[in-house]
């Protein structure tokens, strides 16, 4: 089959890139292995949030069943590849690997691109290679999603972002919950000080939380899981996601199949005639990344001008009770880069007395600007808004003081922090 673009992969960004440019005119051949739509709607972002929603509201198990089987139609892709096909573009389904420039090889079907090929194939679970894992019933996120009967204990193995979310949605149904983690704190890639006050969150609500917890092993008899001295009949593995470079062929068009990521240029460039976005490119897996990414590659693409990708104010949210969102670099990451680092560290404020809510906003400047923050409020990833537009249009700290924050919200204490900041010179 000759046509002008392959996309490999339809998750978000893939799906963007490939309807818009389906749209637009162009001849376009979509490989999708699973269900077109990606991780997020059927496995990710919408049904975990619907969770950790019903969880807090309602609280209604067989609603939450429903509700998730509604949102991804049963794990049915029907709409979303109907929406596809319905723009022009044609749909393979099949596992698809790089065979030459501008060729995919699905089964016996050869494709070949004259404009080229984008690589949008999203990651896969990271389950790591622990004794006595292989064989035995474990979940990864997919289970949990897909699950319709309530564990009555669970082992969530990793403290990240999934893990934690999950952990603290099952809790609140009341399964118990393990948490066993390797790092020495909860959401480790995140400021210390929200670790402290998710694990603090986490012990008032009854989840067991085991860090620096090294696993050598994992049992499984008489359908009960036993990790680190932990037992529960279910085990979850949230240890990280990988990319397999290597099955998708991309050492044919001279990429390295063994790197982590594909490195890409800023218009999101990988080789001539070969773009790739999404978690191949290891800038952060999020959907928001790949959607912002995917913008870049229709608009170089189609010829149309475009901004060189940027990545110094990269939003991230972790959906737990209190939310966190993050932006920017942490104070670690800041202080690494030899920046000259200012920080401030405040709570909630008048609102968060209101609300009765823990939380914290923690500023880090430099040079006048904000180079990263992070709030952990109720509605964390919502104030984030403010934060993110700081860091991305480097606002001067000077301006962000002059602004007027309503009162009382929970968006106002990150005028107490900003003040602090300014004040210290």
């Amino acid at each position: 089959m000759d046509v002008d673009v392959i996309v490999l992969g339809m998750g978000p960004g893939g799906e963007d890139v490939a309807g818009r440019l389906a749209e637009a005119g162009l001849r376009v051949a979509a490989v999708e292995s699973n269900l077109v739509g990606g991780e997020c709607p059927y496995w990710g972002c919408i049904p975990s949030k619907i969770m950790i929603h019903e969880a807090e509201t309602s609280r209604d198990w067989p609603a939450l069943v429903r509700r998730v089987r509604e949102a991804t139609d049963s794990w049915d892709d029907k709409v979303a590849a109907d929406r596809f096909t319905g723009k022009g573009g044609h749909l393979v389904r099949g596992h698809g690997l790089v065979t030459g420039p501008g060729e995919v090889t699905v089964g016996d079907q050869v494709l070949r691109a004259a404009r080229g090929i984008v690589i949008a194939t999203g990651s896969q679970a990271a389950v790591p290679p622990i004794e006595g894992l292989a064989g035995t019933p474990y979940w990864t996120n997919h289970q949990a999603i897909e699950n319709a009967e309530l564990p009555e204990s669970i082992i969530v193995l990793g403290g990240g972002a999934i893990g934690a979310e999950l952990a603290q949605m099952f809790r609140t149904f009341g399964v118990a919950v393990t948490v066993v983690e390797a790092a020495d704190r909860l959401i480790a890639l995140e400021e210390p000080e929200t670790s402290a006050l998710l694990e603090k969150v986490f012990a008032g609500r009854g989840i067991d939380v085991r860090t620096s917890a090294k696993v050598a092993r994992v049992d499984y008899a008489d359908g009960r899981f036993t990790v680190g001295g932990a037992e529960a009949e279910r085990l979850l593995v949230a240890t990280g996601r990988r990319v397999d470079l290597k099955a998708l062929g991309v050492g044919a068009i001279g990429l390295d199949e063994s790197a982590r990521a594909i490195p890409v240029d800023a218009r999101m460039r990988a080789a001539e005639g070969v773009w790739a976005i999404g978690d191949a490119v290891g800038k952060g897996a999020f959907t928001h990344m790949s959607m912002y990414q995917a913008n870049i590659v229709v608009k170089e693409i189609l010829g149309e001008p475009v901004h060189a990708a940027e990545y110094h104010a990269v939003p991230r949210v972790t959906f737990t009770d209190p939310e966190v969102g993050a932006v920017g670099l942490t104070e670690a990451q800041a202080r690494e880069r030899g920046l000259d680092v200012r920080v401030a560290v405040g709570d909630l404020g008048t609102r968060g007395y209101i609300a009765q809510a823990e939380g914290l906003v923690k500023l880090v400047a430099a040079d006048g600007v904000l180079v990263g923050a992070t709030v952990a409020a109720p509605p964390g990833g919502e104030v984030l808004g403010l934060l993110t537009l700081a860091v991305h249009a480097r606002v001067p700290l000077t301006r962000l003081d002059e602004m007027i924050y309503a009162y009382p919200t929970f968006h106002r204490a990150v005028s107490a922090a900003v003040k602090e900041l300014t004040a210290a010179g």
